[in-house]
């Protein structure tokens, strides 16, 4: 990867990093614009203040523009979601196999617990 395509991808993971940018993100993930209002509640634990602020980061970021219906995506930003799909699945997979490994560990017996007095 050149030194050029690394600053990109920083620079985007510096906004994603972002509070609340990738929820934002994946609240519009559906195609239907969403008022200020209904995507605070979709997204769920946001101030207000605080999702003007990402809003206007993702906008100026060319993922979010803001039309007479509401907050939706940019063909850009459209992309970005369908590649947090693959993160979605990712996760997935991720999340059983570290529930069959704590159930693993709890399975195994503590050494200590089979020490005799």
């Amino acid at each position: 990867m050149s030194a050029k395509d690394q600053a990109a991808v920083i620079q985007l993971f510096d906004l994603l990093e972002s509070r609340y940018a990738m929820r934002v993100i994946w609240a519009l993930s559906d195609g239907h614009p969403q008022t200020f209002r209904l995507l605070q509640d979709s997204v769920g634990g946001v101030t207000p203040n605080t999702l003007n602020t990402r809003l206007k980061e993702l906008r100026a970021a060319r993922l979010v523009d803001h039309t007479g219906d509401g907050y939706r995506l940019t063909p850009q930003g459209a992309e970005l979601a369908r590649r947090m799909t693959e993160v979605q699945q990712f996760a997935g997979r991720w999340a059983q196999l570290q529930a069959r490994a704590a159930m693993a560990v709890a399975a195994t017996p503590s050494p200590v617990a089979t020490l005799s007095p």
